[in-house]
């Protein structure tokens, strides 16, 4: 079939187009902005990629149009779709019918840690020859790809909560129907598209109805959101990772980049890799349980996870100039910010820990966690901040840290009233869901110079 995707550069249709070609589909697609690190992967697997949403850009001999919830009405190239009576379809649907439909999915969802997550139980099976399938909102270092159809029965997936497309809003994950789910932890974001924490409960009520009553659900035992959605009606056998569970993980070092994993009371054998801090032990107990619902054993899976590499923007080394370190994260909801720090805090011991945050995501712009922030970011020694687009009184709220601070309105000031004040031995955290302007190669760059 020959196929057109709108919005194919986003996470999630960058992998859909890597797997329908990989299927043998012809794909092109259209976005308005095309970026790495999505659009060289997709140049690579040789789809013809294409500026901007004109209808010209669709194929005369188009057999089906994947519409990324990217899209709304308006759209040039959508009500193009729409007047010629075009079949369309969104990618969660395509992907069941093409993909899922006859395979074990394993899906990992949760508002944090879904990329790194499903990155660790995806390298589990690779490891332990079941050769997975994969879709991953991110490109982990082992595969150097965000999809792969691999070899069946066994598929992973990043399960999204957020929408399906303009005329399905129901949850991405609602489509996929998983035998094996990871709910890593739910909180409240994604404000453009949920009113409140009750709305996303519900739907993942509805994704835990979809799992069957053979398959298996793994998650944290600590958090309340989950015992309430779980509450509304669970027909699945349930895991627990926690203290006093099944799993169970003890840190053997300060920055938890050594623990050790325990299964129903029993040792079973200690990791020892690359990752710090305590929510990357988390999500590492959650894919070895997953794992070994698949049948990989965990001493397997813990031997796996010593060769493990993080996925891109995680916690991510951009460089070292001058004994001064750049990292780069994907993080931006208060949760996410709070335990990069803490991770990275354990592993510098006293260093000096500068923190410079864009606020990306539209429950950030929007202030929605403002009282949250502060607390977030208390392991930082100095937090710089770029002016959100929407005034929600972040320069009042930094004015009440302890330590110093400081609001930039781009990053060309940012850079060159920041860069003179760091010093060798330095950590700078970068943390964004967004370029963030290039930041990260042009502070590299001005600390090499001297600028």
């Amino acid at each position: 079939m020959r196929l057109h995707i709108l919005g194919i550069c986003g996470t999630f249709m960058s992998g859909i187009a890597v797997l329908a070609k990989q299927a043998g589909h012809q794909v092109s697609g259209s976005d308005m902005n095309i970026y790495p690190p999505m659009s060289t992967q997709l140049m690579e697997q040789g789809i013809s990629l294409m500026e901007g949403y004109e209808p010209s850009h669709i194929p005369k001999d188009v057999d089906c149009i994947i519409v990324g919830n990217v899209i709304k009405r308006g759209n040039p190239a959508m009500e193009y779709v729409l007047n010629q009576g075009l079949p369309f379809v969104s990618g969660p649907e395509w992907l069941y019918n093409n993909i899922l439909k006859d395979r074990w999915v394993l899906a990992v969802s949760g508002t944090h840690g879904k990329t790194t997550t499903t990155s660790m139980l995806t390298w589990i099976l690779h490891y332990a020859g079941l050769h997975p399938g994969f879709l991953i909102g991110g490109v982990p270092e082992n595969f150097q790809v965000s999809a792969a159809l691999g070899s069946k029965p066994f598929f992973v997936i990043e399960a999204d909560e957020y929408d399906s497309a303009f005329f399905d809003k129901r949850s991405k994950f609602i489509h996929y129907r998983p035998k094996t789910a990871i709910l890593n932890n739910l909180e409240y974001d994604h404000a453009d598209i949920f009113p409140d924490l009750a709305a996303i409960k519900q739907q993942f009520h509805y994704f835990v109805r979809t799992i069957p009553s053979n398959g298996l659900i793994i998650r944290p035992v600590d958090d309340e959101n989950i015992d309430d959605v779980l509450a509304m009606g669970c027909y699945t056998p349930v895991v627990q990772c926690g203290a006093n569970e099944a799993w169970q993980a003890k840190p053997l070092k300060a920055d938890d980049s050594v623990f050790e994993v325990i299964q129903n009371r029993k040792k079973i054998a200690q990791v020892n890799w690359d990752l710090v801090g305590e929510h990357n032990m988390a999500n590492a107990l959650a894919a070895i349980a997953a794992a070994n619902h698949a049948g990989v054993e965990p001493a397997i899976a813990i031997e796996a996870l010593a060769s493990f590499k993080n996925v891109k923007r995680r916690l991510e080394v951009k460089g070292q100039v001058n004994g001064i370190t750049v990292y780069d994260d994907f993080a931006h909801h208060p949760t996410a910010i709070a335990t990069t720090l803490s991770g990275l805090r354990a592993k510098i011991g006293g260093a000096r820990l500068i923190a410079i945050l864009e606020f990306g995501s539209y429950t950030m712009r929007a202030g929605v966690h403002k009282d949250k922030i502060q607390q977030a970011l208390e392991k930082a020694d100095m937090v710089i901040c770029k002016t959100p687009s929407t005034d929600w009184g972040l320069k009042t709220i930094l004015a009440d840290f302890k330590q110093p601070t400081a609001l930039y309105d781009n990053v060309d000031t940012l850079i060159k009233s920041v860069r003179p004040s760091l010093q060798a031995g330095d950590h700078v955290l970068i943390m964004s869901n967004s370029s963030f302007d290039g930041l990260h190669n042009k502070l590299l760059s001005a600390i090499e110079k001297g600028e």
